[in-house]
């Protein structure tokens, strides 16, 4: 399992319109439905908001991870968001998110989904990933940098 099969091309949207973390979820909970073409839209979002309302999950400057479990879903699959203005997020330190991995996970599968986390928090820790991932103005060239960060981790471990 790649991050870069995840968070695909068509499951990237740069230039996000919300400004806080209800309007973020609802967006891109809507760009996951409407690329995938589901209807369990409800579910995803009560399992996302069941897991943020335990803690946020804006965890470093800059950066959400907002992840939930469901029945629904049959393997994980995400959704990334990148805001150029920031958006009020309730994260830990405070400050806006601009990144934000979206994770849906099957509710028995605990296994990828730690190690996609792990895996994440390792492209995460670079700060030179998170500033190009910024920076990028389509899906196709954000979708290259998360190749090409994580073939490089990969080659690291």
């Amino acid at each position: 399992m790649f991050l870069y099969d995840i968070f695909s091309p068509e499951l990237i949207k740069i230039g996000l319109e919300s400004e806080d973390k209800e309007e973020v979820f609802e967006e891109l909970v809507d760009v996951f439905c409407q690329t995938k073409d589901i209807n369990y839209r409800d579910d995803i979002l009560k399992a996302l908001w069941e897991r943020e309302y335990k803690m946020s999950t804006g965890i470093k400057k800059g950066i959400a991870i907002p992840h939930g479990k469901s029945t629904r879903v049959e393997k994980v699959q995400g959704v990334l968001g990148i805001s150029k203005k920031g958006i009020d997020y309730d994260a830990l330190d405070g400050q806006p998110v601009y990144l934000l991995f979206m994770i849906f996970v099957p509710q028995t599968d605990s296994e990828d989904h730690l190690r996609l986390l792990k895996r994440l928090s390792g492209l995460l820790g670079n700060h030179q990933f998170y500033t190009e991932l910024l920076a990028q103005n389509n899906p196709q060239s954000a979708s290259r940098i998360i190749e090409k960060y994580e073939n490089l981790y990969i080659a690291s471990e």
